[in-house]
């Protein structure tokens, strides 16, 4: 059994809810090394508060960012158990368009062993928007839509999901519609209706900034 200061290291780490599930069996990728607090600093400390931001400042922070980040460094972002240099992995996966990094990402994301991040999984799986995301997040909702207990990233994944038939004229998300109105039965701040407004401007911006060489 865990001792106490463990318990307490995990959950600082984003390690929230405990918990197994049908992907326990599927292997996360994780660094053989700790992290230095200086790489932290450099490419986790001024990125994970927001990631989810459209301004112009942010936008000429991520150009510089883009250009100096390495491959390398964002694969141990992904390796770490912590939510902030996961989901700091994931964006920069996004902006520097490293698509075969999604395995990595997918298998966190399926696995949900750190709180926060999912969100960040999510939309890069809309930005990608190939087979391997759509199957990816249709995994995800199979399986969490049926955990009522586990109130996890349901709602992103069903956004991004929406996001992707819009645009591919696709009808992927209607499989999940019935499990999805069951989930969220006394989930009061849930909404039912899936809006994707919001994830139509982010991916915008985040195109942007793909885009800019």
């Amino acid at each position: 059994m865990e001792n106490l200061n463990e318990q307490i290291r995990l959950h600082s780490l984003g390690a929230t809810v405990r918990h197994k599930s049908t992907f326990e069996n599927l292997i996360s990728f994780k660094n053989e090394e700790e992290l230095t607090p200086e790489f932290i600093k450099e490419w986790a400390v001024p990125f994970y508060m927001n990631l989810e931001e459209t301004n112009q400042e942010w936008f000429e922070l991520l150009l510089d960012a883009k250009k100096k980040i390495t491959k390398e460094d964002v694969i141990k972002l992904l390796g770490d158990l912590n939510w902030r240099t996961r989901q700091t992995g994931a964006f920069f996966a996004i902006i520097n368009n490293y698509s075969d990094l999604i395995d990595i990402i997918g298998i966190h994301f399926l696995k949900s062993e750190v709180c926060y991040a999912g969100r960040i999984y999510a939309y890069m799986f809309a930005s990608l928007n190939n087979k391997k995301a759509t199957e990816y997040l249709d995994d995800y909702l199979a399986y969490y839509l049926s955990k009522s207990e586990l109130w996890f990233d349901q709602s992103e994944a069903m956004e991004a999901l929406a996001y992707l038939d819009k645009i591919n004229n696709s009808k992927l998300i209607d499989k999940h519609k019935t499990n999805w109105l069951n989930f969220i039965q006394n989930k009061p701040n849930w909404k039912a209706e899936i809006n994707t407004e919001y994830l139509e401007n982010y991916i915008r911006f985040i195109n942007k900034v793909k885009d800019n060489k």
